[in-house]
């Protein structure tokens, strides 16, 4: 690792330590229900009732939000095992994450990019519910460190995955649509 990464990842690692100096967490339910409400059905679910409700733009946020998911899990999978970073609980030996996570590696985050990438549909096809939806995706990111399985910079580029996939395909699919 060159020096710039491993002054970074040191940062990452001091950050991450300083918010765990103490498990005895009131909220870790709450963190426990905020980071599975970024697995996938609650995206579903919202996308099922943008379709029964919006007949206008209902197909281009749902034509956006398909290419947007295929470009971020497909990124996201390249990334994440060409990278490889370790998660923290097996870089930190004294540190035990509160979760098991769906796979080994940590760099980005995909809760945290899939959360960014609903939230900039919403920013572009109902900006009534931009706001709500950046505090919720945001609150997975912060959900996904406070449970051991991330550092904060997973979270940042998971954030800047999601919102670039979303762009882009926002781009690709919106002249196509009008």
């Amino acid at each position: 690792m060159n020096t710039f990464l491993q002054r970074i990842h040191h940062l990452d690692t001091l950050l991450f330590l300083w918010l765990h100096v103490t498990k005895r967490y009131p909220y870790r339910k709450s963190i426990r229900w905020i980071s599975r409400s970024g697995d996938g059905p609650f995206y579903i679910f919202i996308t099922l009732i943008i379709l029964l409700l919006d007949s206008q733009q209902s197909m281009a946020f749902l034509a956006a939000g398909l290419l947007a998911y295929v470009g971020e899990v497909s990124l996201y999978l390249l990334l994440k095992n060409t990278i490889r970073r370790d998660r923290p609980a097996v870089r930190i030996e004294t540190y035990e994450a509160w979760i098991v996570p769906s796979d080994k590696f940590s760099f980005p985050s995909g809760h945290t990019a899939a959360a960014f990438v609903f939230a900039c549909l919403l920013l572009q096809f109902y900006p009534l519910f931009a706001a709500p939806a950046f505090i919720w995706a945001s609150l997975i990111g912060a959900s996904r460190v406070l449970l051991g399985v991330h550092y904060p910079s997973d979270i940042a580029a998971g954030a800047l995955l999601g919102c670039s996939c979303t762009l882009t395909a926002i781009f690709l699919t919106t002249p196509a649509l009008s």
